[in-house]
């Protein structure tokens, strides 16, 4: 298995997958499904951004557009439509993605501030869209009606038990995928031009074409990671577009570590679990949370798989 990483990472995720998927059978808790449910969605954003800001080193503060857009793409082909379920997500899918293309081609031959707030000031616009056109959006009601929940590939999506278990199989699948991405020659190419843009340059890698496929392929997973949130909604709302979203894509990436393919998905397990557990207690849940935030930054002075990463005994620096 050392020789050959991609069978590693398929039996581990396969492993993972057949554990989150046996622990309903031992015990059945509403609560712990809606969890993995709401971190399936969370995990794919977050990783997906992690392609873009880890492997890439460019920051987008936009990101939360294509979630935004991919769970109302998803909401309205269903709602509108009486096409199955899977061919709704795969065009919900195909729509952030030429979306992140046509903002992509805009946006990556600019500087690294400049592109950060460039996806800042589109999300801004895609937003005030969605609170404009209420005639198809809902408006700030996000949308009316609710979405079907119909069965797909023996899931009947009613059933919580049935959507849990679909959503883990696709978040499983999803991060096996941008996992094999990552691991792959262009996501090497990825990691040469974060580290030294000149140098890749030198050696004819064309930058602004593997930034372009970097964001359309980050694009693609956090719509994905917007079908399973309208899915656990039965809707979509303005705030899966809007700029504190993609913030808490940023502070999941910061929480789990930069360089560990894991630890976008470690810090929203972290991010959802406070929100929970603060919010139970008190009001100003924001606060609590930026504190926690803080101390970890702080504290750690990395996320904390690159903390563990770093301190684990043997391992290079």
């Amino acid at each position: 298995m050392r020789g050959h990483p991609a069978l590693r990472d398929t039996a581990i995720a396969a492993l993972a997958l057949i554990v989150v998927l046996a622990i309903p059978l031992l015990h059945r808790s509403p609560a712990f499904e809606d969890f993995i449910i709401r971190l399936s969605a969370m995990a794919l954003f977050a990783t997906s951004l992690n392609l873009l800001v880890g492997n890439t080193g460019m920051v987008s503060f936009g990101h939360g557009m294509f979630y935004g857009l991919g769970a109302y793409a998803f909401g309205l082909t269903m709602q509108m439509t009486a096409l199955p379920l899977p061919v709704a997500a795969g065009l919900a899918v195909l729509v952030t993605t030429f979306a992140a293309l046509c903002v992509g081609a805009i946006c990556v031959r600019l500087s690294t501030d400049y592109f950060a707030f460039i996806t800042l000031a589109v999300q801004m616009l895609f937003y005030s869209i969605i609170i404009s056109w209420q005639s198809l959006t809902g408006g700030d009601q996000g949308l009316r009606g609710g979405i079907p929940r119909r069965e797909i590939f023996g899931f009947e999506l009613a059933s919580q038990l049935h959507l849990y278990q679909f959503c883990a199989v696709v978040a499983v699948l999803g991060l096996l995928a941008l996992r094999h991405i990552s691991a792959s020659p262009f996501g090497q190419t990825l990691r040469m031009i974060r580290d030294n843009e000149n140098r890749a340059s030198f050696l004819g890698i064309v930058l602004w074409q593997a930034r372009l496929w970097a964001f359309t392929i980050a694009g693609a997973f956090a719509g994905l990671g917007g079908v399973l949130a309208a899915l656990f909604v039965s809707g979509a709302y303005p705030e899966f577009a809007d700029w504190p979203n993609s913030g808490q894509a940023i502070f999941a990436v910061m929480l789990g570590g930069l360089n560990s393919f894991l630890g976008p998905v470690l810090g929203a397990m972290i991010l959802l679990a406070l929100n929970d557990v603060v919010t139970r207690f008190t009001e100003y849940h924001g606060l609590v949370l930026g504190i926690v935030i803080l101390a970890f930054a702080l504290g750690l002075r990395h996320g904390v798989l690159d903390f563990l990463r770093l301190a684990w005994p043997g391992r290079s620096r």
